[in-house]
């Protein structure tokens, strides 16, 4: 069972990375399309209680934010797995710019998200974490970056 958390300012990549390796493989949580918190709390409970793997498609960009996931899902024996999106503010925005209507983020909410933004470390409960970045030609590139086993010399 495996959780995951994406770490991301808006228009980093997060929705586009779920679609092309997780659509067919975990259950995707998103505020976006959630549209309440309540209604995240019902489908992160559902995900929990039936053991079907998840990934968490939201900003995160606390420490607090993370850790209510984090505590939910280790409480359910998941095994916890962070994304963290590493774009650049000027390329999350230019992203953004390329997109229409509603999906298209006030430039003052990436501006606010990019300032709370704090990265993540295996201090807050992670079992592994990646670094995401898209390359020059529009491709993701994924690093690991830490594993809990090697933290603790295992």
């Amino acid at each position: 069972m495996e959780a995951i958390i994406f770490i991301g300012i808006q228009g980093a990549g997060k929705s586009s990375f779920y679609g092309e390796r997780f659509f067919n493989t975990h259950i995707r949580i998103n505020l976006d399309m959630l549209k309440t918190r309540h209604r995240e709390r019902i489908l992160l409970k559902a995900c929990l209680e039936a053991k079907q793997p998840f990934v968490v498609d939201n900003t995160n960009a606390s420490i607090e934010v993370r850790a209510k996931y984090i505590e939910l899902a280790k409480a359910a024996q998941f095994r916890i797995t962070g994304y963290y999106f590493c774009s650049s503010l000027a390329d999350a925005l230019r992203r953004n710019s390329l997109r229409a209507g509603k999906e298209r983020i006030p430039e003052e909410g990436i501006i606010a998200t990019y300032r709370r933004l704090k990265p993540p470390s295996l201090t807050e409960g992670f079992d592994e974490l990646y670094h995401v970045n898209i390359n020059a030609a529009n491709e993701f590139v994924v690093a690991q970056v830490w594993r809990s086993s090697e933290k603790r010399g295992l």
